[in-house]
């Protein structure tokens, strides 16, 4: 896969559901030249100690969701995910931050493609901050069977985070480009080379 050059700014939303396979997508949009904005690392600074998001956090969840006194991740996506209304207001500390983060970032890049590698996208309508919207989808049972391999939750836990978000057939509507992640490594990055080039035209 050659690296392509463009003189203007194209920039890429992308999504898809949970354990569909954005990560995998986002690598390999970076292994052909595109910038790569990572909310969920982002996201990641807001939950450092003694910053302002943290001490909101721990306000609204608590003392047990720490570790020496850090944030514990799953701890607090496990008391996140108790309810919508926790979901709800976790979000409404972070997302703001990110946003703002993501903004200025598109604000400092003047030309290429840039992706925004953002799992809640619709939900945060950051794909008004993008030109074009591609979103991976996968089989139900698929994403199950992927998100059970990489991670400890319980198929409740993983049905809980798959309910929080948007459906994907609502994002898949949505899009103006959709990744089939069903088959092989080999058949994604040929749908990835497509959208690659038509994004490389726009943008020369």
């Amino acid at each position: 896969m050659k690296r392509q050059s463009s003189n203007k700014k194209i920039v890429l939303g992308l999504t898809g559901g949970f354990g569909t396979g954005k990560s995998t997508v986002s690598s390999m949009l970076k292994s052909l030249g595109a910038k790569i904005i990572d909310a969920d690392k982002l996201a990641g600074k807001y939950l450092r100690k003694n910053t302002l998001t943290y001490k909101k956090i721990i306000s609204v969840f608590g003392s047990a969701i720490l570790k020496n006194g850090r944030i514990e991740r799953r701890k607090l996506s496990l008391a996140a995910f108790k309810s919508k209304d926790s979901i709800r207001k976790l979000n409404s500390i972070i997302h703001p931050e990110v946003i703002k983060d993501i903004k200025r970032k598109i604000a400092a890049v003047s030309k290429g493609i840039i992706v925004l590698d953002v799992p809640l996208l619709f939900e945060a309508g950051l794909e008004k901050a993008a030109d074009k919207v591609v979103v991976v989808k996968l089989d139900k049972a698929k994403q199950l069977e992927r998100i059970r391999k990489k991670s400890l939750l319980t198929d409740k836990e993983i049905n809980k985070r798959i309910k929080a978000q948007l459906p994907l057939s609502f994002k898949i509507r949505e899009a103006d480009f959709v990744i089939d992640n069903n088959g092989s490594i080999e058949k994604t990055k040929k749908q990835i080379v497509a959208i690659w080039n038509k994004l490389v035209s726009l943008a020369a």
